[in-house]
Formats: C-alpha cells, structure tokens, sequence
C-alpha cells in the first residue's frame, strides 16, 4: 500500500487547512485510516481516525471541534480539515493505514498501522 499525503504548508494562526491521503493498492471497504504528527525530537501522537465500515471517527482531545476527518471511499482518499490552527498544530502530519480495521480501543496507537505515508509539514506561525 502507498500513501501519499498532500496538502500542508504555513498558515497564520486562526487559518485552516484541508490535508488528504491518498492510497493506492488498497480497497477502503474494510480499513482505519490514522493520521498522526510529528514534531522533532518527539514520538508520533495521534490526531484522528477513521474506520470502515461504517465511517466511524476518532480524535484526539487536542483537536476535537477542531478538526475534521472525513474520506471518500472511491477514491481512497481522507481528508483531515483543519480549522482554528494553533502554533502548537505546527508539526509533520503523517497518514497511516492498518492492515485491516482496528478495533476503537487500539485506534490511537500507532503499532497498530502498518503502512505510513512520507508526512507533510504543517507550520502556524504569525
């Protein structure tokens, strides 16, 4: 499976963002799709998911009522929007697909994804 996610750049505080991955060699009947961010020197944490079937959404408490996770299933591609950007938010988002559907309690752990997507930088910066 490759991932390749799109959309990042720098944004003033307060902006929004649309990022998106997209992934090919794999059917979206039957998956969560994660995304995650980096900043240097720190773990992966967890910003949102989203499992099919079904389209059930998780997110972290840092970005709920914030961010948005959506996807369409044929074209394989999620869509995080991001609104109400924080300089905190500034990080490499990276999109990550597991093997099959995790289950709830597990969708916040990056063990659980098995292919990762190369990341895209996010900057909130005045």
């Amino acid at each position: 499976v490759q991932l390749v996610e799109s959309g990042g750049g720098s944004v003033q505080p307060g902006g929004s963002l649309r990022l998106s991955c997209a992934a090919s060699g794999r059917s979206f009947s039957v998956v969560t799709i994660g995304w995650f961010r980096q900043v240097t020197g720190k773990e992966p944490d967890f910003v949102a998911a989203v499992s099919w079937p079904g389209g059930s959404t998780y997110y972290a408490d840092s970005v709920k009522g914030r961010f948005t996770i959506s996807g369409d299933k044929a074209k394989s591609t999620v869509y995080p929007q991001m609104n109400s950007l924080k300089p905190d938010d500034t990080a490499v988002y990276y999109c990550a697909a597991g093997s099959q559907r995790i289950i709830t309690s597990q969708v916040r752990n990056k063990a659980q994804y098995r292919d990762w997507g190369q990341g895209t930088l996010v900057t909130v910066s005045s």
